[in-house]
């Protein structure tokens, strides 16, 4: 991969997320999104949309 970024998380973890329900999916989803709108400053969230468009 050139552009953006990529992670690795151990199996354990993801299937622990897959035993959530959908809604427990969606508010743990929406409970990051507005702590990183909180506590990211603007040069932080030009780099995270660069990184989602595979910019950078």
């Amino acid at each position: 991969m050139s552009n953006g970024f990529k992670y690795y998380l151990e199996d354990d973890k993801i299937r622990e997320y897959m035993k959530l329900s959908i809604e427990q999916k969606f508010k743990w989803l929406d409970e990051i999104n507005r702590f990183n709108e909180l506590v990211m400053d603007d040069k932080t969230k030009k780099i995270r949309e660069k990184l989602r468009k595979g910019e950078v």
